[in-house]
């Protein structure tokens, strides 16, 4: 097994460079144009949609080491900056927070966040959050199969979650779900830069809202209006910004992995079987969707100087983009790497990131899929997909993977 400061591995680019991002064939393995990567170099070269080259890093040990290197930046108002796709683009003069700014900027937005995304207030969250999945569920089955699990429930879990938490109405909910949608997967670049400019406007006015209210209510927000915006440690243009990632990440991703964590297991009724008779196994089994399903492909930097790694120099100014399916898949830490396995120490893998940008929503994710996972498998433990595998829509590779929709029934 290859310790962590093991990157000697050498790069050895691939003749022809891989297009990135790739759509998947299966919705829970690395797309089949990935396969050359899996050989065992470190990083490769990949070809963006707009032609730039940039260094895609596929070892674990090497993503690990450069995702800590303060070398590598995730500001994205650098101008050689790497841009994914059409729609990343459209919107790179946006201002985003937390993920798209470097220390000291980045230190202090984590450390005014840090409080509301502890382990311990995740901890105190699971009643609340236990409370939102059974009265979802209640409605599922007083309505009777067969059931859309997307929106009838992975959806609104996360959902409900972060609106409690950041003090967001949830009676606005398919307005946001709906722009966050566009955001990420929009038809078009003006469609992402429409809905981004649709969140901003919502959100600025809750933000306004929340100013003028006396007395602050039990939000995050609600804290960060009266406390830093007051106080002068942030500007509008910033909490807005925060606001934003808060909220699109806060469900998005979360959604996902409830959808196509439920659709994995139901592929794999051995490992479904293993969690019906042993509900301990939980806390593993959703590490080992998160690093088996790496649903937020393709983190993004660019060299601040030149970095010597694995035998190969990063220059200064070029993108390097992390292949984290292909990633957390890296046959030197993980034996039998494509499998399911809730008995594998899984917990070092790479989907929640490393370094100072790892996600501060992790603790709070976990618990959200433990619970909602968790008391769906207890509650209907006849669950089944109402569609041919091969027919239900998943999403295409330039967005947070998950399912489209997922038909079941019990």
């Amino acid at each position: 097994m290859t310790e962590l400061t093991d990157i000697t591995g050498p790069a050895t680019p691939a003749e022809h460079p891989v297009a990135f991002p790739q759509d998947r064939t299966c919705p829970y393995h690395p797309p089949t144009g990935y396969q050359p990567l899996r050989d065992g170099r470190a990083l490769s070269r990949a070809t963006l949609f707009d032609g730039r080259e940039v260094w895609l890093v596929t070892a674990h040990a090497t993503a690990r080491a450069l995702l800590a290197d303060g070398r590598l930046s995730t500001d994205r108002n650098r101008p050689d900056f790497p841009m994914p796709t059409a729609r990343f683009a459209a919107v790179r003069d946006r201002r985003v927070a937390l993920l798209g700014v470097d220390d000291p900027v980045h230190q202090r937005q984590r450390r005014m966040m840090i409080p509301s995304f502890t382990l311990k207030r995740a901890t105190a969250l699971r009643p609340t959050i236990q409370r939102i999945v059974d009265g979802l569920l209640d409605a599922m089955i007083e309505q009777g199969p067969p059931a859309e699990l997307v929106s009838a429930f992975a959806l609104p879990v996360p959902s409900m979650v972060i609106c409690g938490l950041l003090g967001v109405p949830y009676a606005d909910h398919e307005f946001f779900e709906e722009q966050s949608r566009r955001l990420l997967r929009g038809p078009s670049a003006a469609d992402t830069q429409q809905a981004r400019e649709r969140l901003e406007a919502y959100l600025g006015d809750l933000i306004d809202r929340k100013a003028r209210q006396a007395e602050p209510g039990d939000g995050v927000l609600d804290d960060l209006v009266h406390e830093q915006l007051r106080e002068g440690a942030l500007d509008r243009a910033e909490l807005l910004s925060l606001a934003v990632i808060l909220l699109v990440a806060g469900h998005e991703t979360t959604a996902n992995m409830i959808s196509l964590g439920t659709y994995t297991l139901l592929q794999h009724p051995d490992r479904l079987a293993e969690l019906h008779a042993d509900p301990a196994l939980l806390p593993a089994a959703v590490d080992e969707l998160m690093r088996m399903l790496s649903i937020a492909e393709g983190m993004l930097r660019v060299a601040l100087e030149d970095i010597e790694i694995a035998g190969t120099t990063i220059r200064a100014g070029e993108g390097v983009l992390f292949a984290t399916s292909v990633i957390n898949r890296d046959a030197s830490l993980y034996d039998d790497p494509d499998a399911l396995d809730f008995h594998r120490p899984a917990r070092h893998h790479v989907a929640f990131g490393f370094g100072i940008h790892q996600c501060l929503g992790q603790n709070l994710a976990r618990a959200e899929l433990e619970i909602a996972l968790g008391t769906l498998l207890r509650r209907l433990p006849g669950l089944r997909l109402a569609a041919p595998a091969e027919e239900i829509p998943f999403k295409p590779g330039d967005t947070i993977q998950g399912m489209l929709e997922l038909p079941v029934t019990w």
